[in-house]
Formats: C-alpha cells, structure tokens, sequence
C-alpha cells in the first residue's frame, strides 16, 4: 500500500463498504500497474484467486499478478497456498472460455518460497495437468527482462545568420524556428506488448529511425509501456504506422500460440514414431490439422519429420512426395485418460 502511494489508500477507504465479493478495485496509483484488485484476507485462497481471474476476464484484462496470498502475515503454509492458487489457475484455464487474459504471474520475493511453487508446476506437469499451456512449456523460473535501449539519435544542423541589423537576424532566427517547429511531430504509441519487444524488435526500431528523420524513444517507467516517435511529421506518421505493425505481428503470433494450446487441451493429432508408437504433432500443426477437419476440408499439407505429407483428413492418412502411406490418428483429450 505504501508504494501505490496515498491515492490507493483514500480510494480503498472510499470503497469499503461497497465491496464485491470481498474485493475492492483501485486505480493503480504509483505502481506500474492500471488497476489494483484489494482481497479481504480469508483462509479460501483458491476461491479468492477463481474471483480475481473471472473478473479480470469479464474486464478484458490482458494480464494479472498475484503476490504468494496469505503467506505474509497471514502466516499461512507456503506450500499450501502454492497448491491452491495453481489449481485455481488451471481451472480457469480448462473450465473458462478465455478470450482476454492471457499472461497470469505469481510475484514471489521469498527465495524460500520458490520452491513450493516451482515443485507444484512440476507436479502438475507430470500429472498431464493444462498448467504447461500457460507457460508455453515446461515450467520455468524466468529472470526478468532487461529494459530494451535504442542508440540515442542527434543531428545536429547549425545555421549562421549574417544580416545588417540585429533586428534583421532575429527575425530571420525567428521565422527560421516557427518552420522547424512547424515540421516537428511526436506521437507517443502505448501498449502492453512493447514490454515483450525482444532484439529483433529494437532492431527494426533502430533501423526504422537511422533511416528516417525521427528519433524513437522505449519508455518502460509507464504501465503500459510507451514508444515516443518524434520528428519530420510525415515521417513520424510513416514510422508510427510500422510500429503499429509490429505490434499487431506480436499480437497475432500470441494469439496464434494460445489458440494452440487450448487445441492441444482439447484434441491431440499423432502420428506413427520411430519405435511403433504415436508421436504428438507440435501444437500449432496440431491446430492447423484440427482446423481443416473443423471447415470440413478434405487434404491438408503437413511436415513430418522434416517431409512433406499430404494429409487425407476423412481417411486418416498421410502420403509423402514418394508415395509412402502411414496412418496418423486424431485423439479427443476429453474421452477418458491418453
């Protein structure tokens, strides 16, 4: 509360008495964050963490942190309070049609604690559970992202003004300004996937601006993260317009990958391994398979092995450019254990 600043606190005293399901919900104040979620302690850890998740769904939240609930002083058990947030976690991500939410975070400061949830993960990934399509994976401790730089842009032109009077050469300055401040533009873009701007990115970024008069500028002290562009306006405009670009190419790709996992959840297409027994398809051609039989296409072209195969999606089969033949198998997840 201290860090969220004196804002969040009159705002909770505000709302108090009007809370929902024991939460009160907060603009973010001075942490870097749009909104803050207030539980009311209580010993039903899962139950507080499905509300949390199922409001920031009906909000069209894109992301959630959680710190360890009830592990403070609260003093609850560590290893407890892991199990539950984590089952609540998968819950919602196999009983709730997500659309929004997609990155869900527990924030552990403790090194002792890191443990018990990291051995949850893994138990959970061993027993089958969805909890690995959260991750992407295999479940990982991930150190924090270092904050992306561009190379600071300067051009420098200098003018030399000679005139007869100095009335002269001060408006000439002046007139001089007025039309460079006329040209001048900045647009700030802001959006929570900047955060996920790895080198590639900042990359293009950097060629965009050597190539273009402008200067662009990463700013991460804001929530969501910013991406300053100015200079010559139609530059600006055209640069603008990339950067959108690259943005929605993040945006699609995450969407692409989480539609794959909640496929895979549903549905697994195999198909034969080197030893007699049937190999999953890697999750997005998984989707790709599952999607042809959904629009009731007949054939679809798939890799296997590094092959071309053409798939017969009413016969099950898949032929190569050789004309070899081998079944593959399509095995809804929901008709007992696989």
């Amino acid at each position: 509360m201290d860090a969220a600043g004196s804002q969040v606190e009159q705002e909770c005293a505000q709302y108090a008495g009007f809370s929902e399901n024991d939460m009160v919900i907060t603009q973010g104040g001075k942490l870097l964050c749009k909104k803050i979620m207030h539980l009311i302690s209580g010993n039903n850890v899962k139950g507080q963490v499905s509300v949390v998740l199922e409001k920031c769904e009906q909000r069209k939240y894109r992301s959630v942190s959680f710190p360890a609930i009830g592990t403070g002083q609260a003093g609850q058990c560590p290893a407890k309070i892991a199990d539950e947030m984590l089952d609540a976690i998968v819950e919602f991500a196999t009983k709730t049609s997500v659309q929004h939410l997609k990155k869900i975070k527990i924030v552990i400061f403790q090194a002792n604690m890191l443990r018990d949830f990291y051995e949850g993960m893994k138990k959970r990934e061993s027993s089958g559970s969805p909890l690995t399509a959260l991750s992407g994976g295999k479940p990982q401790l991930i150190e924090k992202k270092k904050a992306a730089a561009l190379e600071k842009k300067v051009d420098v032109a200098i003018f030399q003004i000679c005139g007869e009077s100095k009335k002269n050469v001060d408006a000439t300055e002046s007139w001089i300004k007025n039309l460079i401040s006329k040209e001048q533009f900045e647009n700030i873009i802001a959006d929570d996937l900047i955060e996920n701007f790895d080198e590639r990115q900042i990359d293009a970024l950097a060629d965009l601006q050597r190539r273009n008069h402008v200067t662009i500028q990463l700013e991460n002290k804001h929530s969501p993260h910013q991406i300053k562009i100015a200079g010559i306006s139609r530059d600006v405009c055209f640069v603008s317009v990339e950067v959108q670009k690259m943005i929605q190419k993040i945006k699609d790709t995450e969407e692409e990958r989480s539609k794959a996992d909640l496929v895979y959840n549903l549905v697994e297409w195999r198909y034969p391994g080197s030893n007699g027994s049937f190999v999953a398809f890697d999750k997005l051609t998984n989707m790709q398979l599952e999607d042809a039989k959904i629009a009731k296409k007949t054939h679809l072209t798939v890799k296997i092995n590094k092959n071309n195969y053409n798939v017969d999606l009413n016969k099950l089969q898949a032929v190569d450019n050789q004309g070899k033949t081998i079944n593959i198998q399509r095995v809804p997840k929901n008709q007992g254990k696989l």
